[in-house]
């Protein structure tokens, strides 16, 4: 008998559909029979037993919001009978240190083939970036990389301009934001060698930018103010073609998964992506700290409501009252525009089967997996610990992509249930939570987590991903952001614009 539902904790009084249910159809679940008492979307909720107006609706073991209404047993559970319990800024108590994982011993030696930089960190692609300090030279930017991916074709991983509108007009913590994001793209090792483009009048100018920046390697970090020349792509050309030949002296060598950082993101999160695509990621993550790796979680307001899950496991207290932090001054930013600060899930979200932030944050905190938190991050920080760290940023996509890379990521696990073909400048894996949409997205999905709803374990997948990860990071595989060309920036904005 096909299974038509899945019931994810013991606790739950919703189980989701694994197919459309029709009104009046008879499921047998959990060894009784169920009667829908409406139609059942695929990936939307059915009550498993008789909820009063005023009680919690739980999923994920966890209360995802209150019935609006006396729900029955067979009835659809969505936003027109279930509301957010969520409301204001909340106390928190800092509890016990959680545990220390095991590394699985199939996964104890795991290596990959990167490119081992002097300052000791690890590139996963041996590239060119162009980053220009203002919008203003964008076009310069774009017509450099067609030029110089034409004239040293081969010679590296690719050069690639990464636009974008911010670097002028800006004030004080705007200006300071773009900067920061700026500099950690300069640092990524995925970079074998950086231009910083220049237009010379604006704001972020070359002597406002370098103080921030700090120390750089001038073999490789190279600047250009296009204004100071008067041939900009003859300049700029010279300067790749001395970042092409110091790019040329790195080779893959053999070194450990410990060097890796990753990044995880959600983009159209469906019912499925807490079911499927995020535990798996978590698992992932639970074998990268285990060996020493790094790895970053972002989308704070996609934490509100599960963000006490994240807070037991802070490694110290500082920590927990940095994660604390985290949360309060996310939910003052949105308080200061006056906008309700649970406005959340997104109309795709809906469309999928989430029908709060509880549910939707619940299911978005599993790529975190049960590893202990042990830093929390700014915009444009890079980890000063390994493990599992907290980075400040909404969960746009482009812009936490951005926002990820620039903290260090060299790959981004990209969970989504709806699709989305975006990339950022790191290979960007994108996981479909279930196999309709891999079926139809192959040019957008690398990997399909539906695979556990179709009954492959959740052992085997993650094996399966984990294995897949170290061959991209090793350059055996690429991701089809890479294939396809998605590769963009996007920046945070918070302020006035002169």
């Amino acid at each position: 008998m096909v299974n038509k539902l899945i019931k994810i904790s013991p606790k739950d009084s919703v189980a989701v559909a694994l197919t459309e249910i029709k009104k009046g159809e008879i499921i047998y679940f959990e060894n009784k029979e169920l009667t829908s008492l409406d139609t059942i979307p695929f990936g939307h909720k059915i009550a498993l037993t008789d909820i009063k107006k005023g009680s919690n609706i739980i999923k994920y073991g966890q209360p995802i919001g209150h019935a609006l209404t006396d729900i029955k047993r067979g009835e659809h559970i969505h936003t027109h009978n279930l509301k957010t319990n969520l409301s204001g800024i909340l106390q928190y108590t800092y509890g016990e240190q959680p545990p220390v994982l095991s590394i699985p011993q199939k996964h104890k030696n795991a290596t990959f083939e990167g490119y081992l930089r002097p300052d000791g960190k690890a590139g996963i692609r041996n590239e060119i970036w162009i980053i220009p300090t203002v919008g203003c030279v964008n076009t310069t930017a774009k017509i450099l990389e067609k030029q110089a991916n034409e004239i040293f074709k081969g010679k590296t991983d690719g050069i690639f301009a990464y636009t974008h509108n911010m670097g002028c007009s800006q004030l004080s913590e705007d200006h300071l934001r773009t900067q920061q994001i700026l500099k950690g793209l300069i640092n990524h090792p995925n970079a074998a060698g950086v231009l910083v483009l220049s237009l010379g009048c604006e704001n972020n100018n070359l002597d406002n930018f370098k103080p921030v920046l700090g120390e750089v390697d001038p073999k490789r970090v190279k600047f250009l103010i296009t204004q100071d020349v008067q041939n900009e792509y003859e300049s700029a050309l010279a300067l790749i073609g001395e970042l092409v030949n110091y790019a040329q002296t790195f080779k893959r060598q053999t070194l450990p998964a410990s060097k890796l950082t990753l990044g995880f993101k959600c983009g159209g999160s469906d019912a499925f992506s807490g079911i499927t695509a995020n535990p798996l990621c978590g698992r992932v993550n639970d074998i990268l700290d285990a060996l020493g790796a790094t790895t970053i979680l972002t989308e704070v307001p996609e934490m509100f409501g599960a963000e006490t899950l994240l807070m037991q496991r802070a490694k110290d207290k500082q920590v927990f009252e940095d994660t604390v932090n985290l949360i309060n001054n996310f939910k003052n930013y949105f308080t200061r525009y006056n906008q309700t600060i649970y406005e959340n899930p997104s109309p795709g979200n809906k469309k999928g089967g989430i029908s709060s932030l509880e549910e939707k944050s619940l299911g978005c905190t599993q790529k975190g997996g049960y590893a202990p938190v042990c830093g929390v991050l700014n915009y444009g920080q890079s980890p000063k610990t390994a493990g599992l760290n907290l980075l400040t940023g909404p969960g746009n996509d482009q812009v936490s992509c951005t926002n990820l890379v620039a903290a260090g990521a060299q790959i981004i696990l990209f969970t989504t249930g709806r699709g989305n073909p975006f990339g950022s400048p790191v290979p960007t894996l994108k996981i479909s939570s279930n196999t309709s949409l891999y079926n139809r997205k192959k040019h957008w999905i690398d990997f399909n987590a539906g695979q556990i709803l179709d009954g492959l374990s959740f052992e085997d997948t993650a094996d399966n991903l984990f294995t897949y990860i170290l061959d991209i990071a090793s350059g055996k595989q690429k991701t089809k952001n890479e294939q396809y060309g998605y590769k963009e920036i996007s920046i945070f904005r918070d302020g006035v614009i002169l």
